[in-house]
């Protein structure tokens, strides 16, 4: 399968969506009917919350009905999938997932639902990215710092994430992996509770969701040493990479997307995805979206299918290979 790179599927949301014929009467005139719920699997004030708040609201509006954000955090966002599976085909409840809960999860623990099996893609609605950051009070100023002071002391500094399977746990392993040292994770709820612990300096490091955090960096409460994407970020142009900080080969990056119900009729998922693609476009969704670390990716369901199984072949084997299970 060719690597499909988040630059290129950024290049082709920029594309207008290529969108069939709604067909049956019930799908085009009578959708929605009443308001759209997307469930989220994380605490409010995390990244996907932010995301999903950015651009829900103009989507509601192109859609004519309120788009109404209902928080379920929990097993790293099987609860809120699970609801979301079984919940009637229509359009009217979607998830808002990330790679963690469409593709890790069902690598590393049992779950009630398997994501291919029982969901639909969408649309990708953002790209994001980490950035690994510390407390002000530690001494170190880049990743050669970290993992000097890591390999110093052996299984004694502690990193925060948002839970098995997220970009953010990935971010921390990967480093362990591919550094050379060990160290402690610390799973959190969602990224609020990842930056509160760092503010106040229980925990070392974290490779902590940029929405979560954005705000911190910039105003000098936490200080960036790196993001764990292959380029630099263009929101944040004079922090390095984390391969230039001196582990090389290194790269996570991470997206949030929108799933329907198996069986939802194809005219309302292109409804859907043509809606978002709209309200990505709006400019002031994009400010807010940008703000917070946070770009638009609208992509075609087809796309979306593509970039899943993308991160299925490249995740596989990572997990096999650490042996990753969660009881």
């Amino acid at each position: 399968m060719p690597r499909l790179t988040r630059r290129a599927l950024i290049a082709t949301a920029a594309l207008p969506l290529a969108v069939p014929a709604l067909g049956p009467a019930l799908a085009q005139e009578g959708f929605p009917n009443r308001s759209i719920r997307i469930v989220v699997g994380f605490t409010p004030g995390g990244a996907t919350d932010i995301a999903v708040r950015a651009f829900g609201p103009r989507m509601g509006e192109i859609l004519g009905q309120a788009i109404v954000v209902e928080n379920r955090p929990g097993a790293g966002g099987n609860i809120a999938m699970e609801a979301v599976a079984r919940a009637p085909a229509d359009g009217h409840t979607l998830l808002l997932g990330t790679i963690g809960t469409l593709v890790i999860n069902p690598m590393v623990m049992r779950m009630p639902v398997d994501p291919l099996r029982d969901l639909l893609p969408v649309s990708i609605a953002v790209d994001l990215f980490n950035i690994l950051v510390v407390p002000m009070d530690r001494p170190w100023r880049s990743v050669a710092d970290l993992v000097a002071a890591a390999k110093a002391a052996p299984g004694t500094l502690s990193w925060g994430h948002s839970g098995i399977g997220a970009s953010p746990h990935l971010s921390g392993l990967m480093l362990d992996r591919l550094a050379g040292i060990e160290t402690i994770g610390v799973s959190y709820r969602g990224g609020a509770q990842v930056a509160t612990d760092l503010l106040a300096g229980r925990i070392d490091y974290s490779f902590a969701t940029a929405p979560s955090v954005m705000q911190y960096v910039e105003t000098g409460r936490l200080r960036a040493l790196a993001v764990p994407t292959a380029q630099r970020s263009r929101l944040l142009p004079n922090v390095p990479t984390v391969a230039e900080g001196g582990v090389p080969g290194f790269d996570v990056a991470s997206w949030y997307a929108i799933t329907a119900p198996r069986g939802t009729p194809d005219a309302i998922v292109n409804r859907l995805s043509d809606a978002m693609r709209q309200a990505l476009g709006d400019a002031e969704v994009i400010a807010t979206l940008n703000r917070n670390g946070l770009e638009p990716m609208a992509t075609t369901p087809a796309q979306f299918a593509t970039a899943w199984q993308a991160e299925r072949v490249k995740w596989e084997p990572v997990i096999r290979s650490g042996n990753i299970r969660v009881e």
